[in-house]
């Protein structure tokens, strides 16, 4: 990354870290949840599959969050969007930390779900449009790893700080990302892509309504459905690795707030460096094998992961498992990007993303339904859930397209 580093000018360095922060900060806000889900069912008098509810309402608001800030996005501009984007979202947030009951949280949870819908795709097509088209694969993998980055946040934050401020206080600490912008505002330079069509929408006469941006959705629609159909394996891949996996370890393996902790941080750091490895060599091989390869991985992990008491093990096969699950995802920032067309790549990776997004949103609910129905049984929740979608993902990934190193700019 440090060569890689050095090849971007002060603007393109601006708008990958505003880009980075706020998909890490957006992350960070929705795990907070996850990580305490278990306290929001006893406080409420609920069962854990209740609450998961409200991780479903997330992701099934995010698709809608996804088409009108994209919308907004290649209407008006990457950044002011993303800036209005991050402000709602922290907002959202805020507002989870004070709900009386699990009805109202639910509510709260669906409007974080269409602030959080926005962010990805703007702030990756901001990126993605501002950096040379051979750093994309190692600045991918970085940017999709913000998401791993924020659940190690919110991870030791758990660990740190839940037993002395509760779960409301834990959703309090989402208002820190508001601060982000300010740094968007005074730091980041609009995208020179978005710049350059805007200049030829004044010159062609062609509106910015939503006509056109439909219209390319409608010509496009058959990549739509595959990327939609990928981001759905991709999401129902991840979420049902991460969001329940410390449920699985203070219900099943009853292990204490510190130890569930200690070992979600270890998952973020297997995470972290797994997006970074197969983004950056996706340049290399394409990006589509290396998707293929970095699932793959995930099938001999499954047993050393879930099927273990041992705590060494249960380390070594977390970090190994989010290394093959987001080194998978460390990939799609730039894939997504490259096979966007151009008039409506602010709308495109992130509505595809986000429609993905809504398919799988029951995952964590019927994780944990079936896991209830089986006497708290949530290793074989995750386990079937892994190895399911890791060779969904090497199906789609294998008969789909890729233009590596597309024009962009």
């Amino acid at each position: 990354m440090f060569s890689v580093w050095k090849q971007l000018n002060g603007s393109q360095r601006a708008a990958f870290t505003a880009s980075f922060l706020g998909w890490t900060l957006d992350a960070f806000d929705y795990f907070i949840l996850v990580w305490v889900v278990k306290a929001i069912a006893h406080d409420f008098r609920a069962q854990v599959s209740d609450v998961t509810y409200a991780l479903f309402l997330t992701l099934a608001m995010r698709p809608v969050g996804a088409f009108i800030f994209g919308w907004l996005a290649d209407r008006f501009g990457r950044r002011p969007i993303l800036m209005l984007d991050v402000l709602l979202f922290s907002a959202m947030e805020a507002a989870s930390a004070v709900a009386p009951n699990l009805r109202t949280l639910l509510v709260m949870r669906a409007l974080f779900g269409i602030a959080m819908g926005g962010e990805w795709g703007i702030g990756a097509s901001l990126v993605m449009e501002s950096i040379p088209p051979g750093t994309r694969g190692v600045v991918s993998g970085w940017l999709q790893e913000g998401y791993a980055v924020g659940y190690l946040l919110a991870a030791g934050a758990y660990g740190l700080l839940f037993s002395h401020i509760g779960w409301r206080g834990m959703f309090l600490l989402g208002i820190v990302p508001a601060g982000l912008a300010l740094y968007i505002r005074l730091g980041v330079k609009e995208s020179p892509a978005w710049e350059r069509m805007r200049a030829e929408r004044v010159t062609k006469g062609v509106g910015s309504s939503l006509a056109p941006m439909l219209k390319a959705l409608t010509r496009n629609a058959r990549l739509l459905v595959i990327v939609v159909l990928l981001m759905a394996a991709f999401n129902f891949y991840s979420h049902g690795t991460q969001d329940l996996f410390p449920t699985f370890l203070e219900t099943q393996r009853h292990l204490s707030h510190s130890l569930t902790s200690l070992l979600g941080i270890i998952a973020s750091v297997g995470a972290i460096a797994g997006g970074i490895a197969f983004g950056a060599w996706s340049q290399r091989i394409g990006r589509r094998r290396a998707i293929i390869i970095a699932v793959l991985l995930t099938l001999p992990l499954i047993p050393l992961w879930v099927g273990t008491t041992s705590l060494v093990a249960m380390g070594f096969g977390a970090f190994l498992i989010q290394f093959s699950v987001q080194g998978a995802w460390g990939v799609i920032p730039a894939h997504l990007n490259e096979l966007s067309p151009e008039e409506v790549r602010g709308t495109f990776p992130g509505f595809a993303y986000q429609l993905g997004n809504l398919l799988a949103a029951q995952t964590s609910v019927l994780q944990a339904k079936f896991a209830e129905a089986h006497g708290n049984n949530y290793a074989w929740a995750l386990a079937g859930v892994a190895g399911v979608g890791a060779v969904i993902i090497c199906l789609i990934t294998a008969f789909g397209p890729e233009r590596r190193d597309a024009v962009l700019t």
